[in-house]
């Protein structure tokens, strides 16, 4: 008796990519930047790191449990959050907050909505927005780096921050680069975010199209309000967020055009909240934002099938 046909839909071959496989190359690249901010911040920030992680697998274990369905803790996407989350962090927040920040990134913006594929926003960024809601003056406490101990260390503004007070920067461009300024911990040292998205732009794990284009609208939409370019794109979560979280495959569209217009929309949000807006930074809630409009993006910029604007001539 032969064997039965079984009919089933594409993909047919499997490129041996994995989530696992792919989770474990984003922690790689994430890794230069953790190294840079408990250089910067000392032990502080790996306490924020480690105990981010371990909110967020302990949460992604606890609700599959409850919702009774399979476990996905093994497969390094909490990790991912938990890492993500503790970049969008100041070094001085409270460790007990940053656990309440991570189970609002597993619980309410991924495993309410069925786990990982079926978020339509960003956990991390999600997990951040409820702790400037809820702590606001935790979030900003910014530390001076380079300071030793973090219980002694100074507080001051960031550049960002500087520069919507009307303030003049006190930064050179070489150490906004290397992250010698105030901020995030894991957002500071812009090159170490370069070398992990060159990392992930070889793997084939992200495209550069998002990165590059968010990066791009910013520094025009900049330049043409006159402020300074550069600034804006080495201060602030900006290379942070164009690298490593608007680039998230659950919530950014497929195909190119849609890259390109989630892209643009993302700059021009960052920029126009940052210039016109109440808070110094934008990047946060303009992915969020763009997040919620990725269906709507990939309905006006989804490519048509082969054949159908012949078929569509030839019955007019």
């Amino acid at each position: 008796m032969d064997s039965p046909l079984v009919i089933t839909s594409s993909p047919h071959l499997h490129c041996g990519m994995t989530t696992r496989g792919v989770m474990l190359d984003v922690l790689i690249a994430l890794s230069p930047a953790a190294a840079a901010s408990v250089l910067l911040f000392g032990w502080r920030s790996a306490a924020v790191i480690v105990v981010c992680v371990a909110a967020c697998l302990a949460a992604e274990y606890l609700s599959r449990i409850v919702l009774k369905r399979p476990q996905t803790a093994g497969d390094l996407s909490a990790v991912v959050t938990g890492v993500l989350l503790a970049f969008n962090l100041p070094a001085s927040i409270p460790l007990w907050q940053a656990v309440i920040g991570g189970a609002a990134a597993i619980v309410v913006a991924k495993q309410m909505f069925g786990g990982l594929g079926q978020n339509f926003v960003n956990p991390a960024l999600v997990g951040r927005i409820v702790m400037m809601a809820s702590f606001p003056d935790a979030m900003n406490n910014w530390i001076t780096p380079l300071q030793g101990s973090a219980a002694d260390a100074v507080t001051s503004a960031t550049p960002l921050a500087v520069l919507s007070q009307g303030g003049s920067m006190n930064y050179s461009m070489s150490e906004l680069l290397v992250g010698i300024r105030p901020g995030c911990l894991g957002e500071t040292c812009a090159l170490a975010l370069i070398l992990g998205g060159l990392y992930l732009i070889a793997r084939r794990v992200i495209s550069p199209i998002i990165p590059l284009v968010y990066i791009g609208t910013v520094f025009i939409m900049t330049w043409l309000l006159g402020q300074n370019p550069l600034v804006h794109i080495l201060s602030g979560g900006l290379m942070l967020g164009a690298i490593f979280m608007a680039t998230d495959y659950t919530t950014s569209p497929i195909n190119k055009a849609g890259k390109i217009v989630f892209a643009v929309g993302c700059g021009l949000l960052t920029v126009l909240i940052r210039v016109f807006g109440s808070l110094p930074e934008g990047v946060s809630f303009a992915i969020v934002i763009m997040n919620i409009l990725v269906p709507l993006i990939e309905r006006a910029t989804r490519p048509l099938p082969f054949g159908e604007k012949r078929r569509l001539r030839n019955e007019q």
